[in-house]
């Protein structure tokens, strides 16, 4: 992982973000101390599980396709009208 300076870093922005995407994350120091890790969009879906959509999300519920679920609604106003 190649590490930048955070004011190297500041000033070649668009080149580190490049690098994220073709090399794979790219590590930024402030003082000597890792502070950050760019990683490009691709590996961030990845990590984090969201190249899902919210409808694969919801299928996937242990709920889904369950009928006996009754879901009770409080019937009071949000907000009181006044005429």
């Amino acid at each position: 992982m190649h590490a930048w300076q955070m004011q190297e870093a500041k000033a070649r922005l668009s080149e580190l973000v490049k690098c994220a995407e073709s090399e794979g994350p790219q590590n930024i120091t402030l003082h000597g101390q890792s502070v950050a890790v760019v990683v490009s969009r691709v590996m961030f879906d990845r990590l984090t599980g969201n190249d899902n959509s919210l409808v694969e999300f919801m299928r996937r519920s242990p709920l889904y396709g369950a009928d006996d679920i009754t879901i009770d609604r409080d019937p009071s106003l949000t907000r009181e009208l006044s005429f």
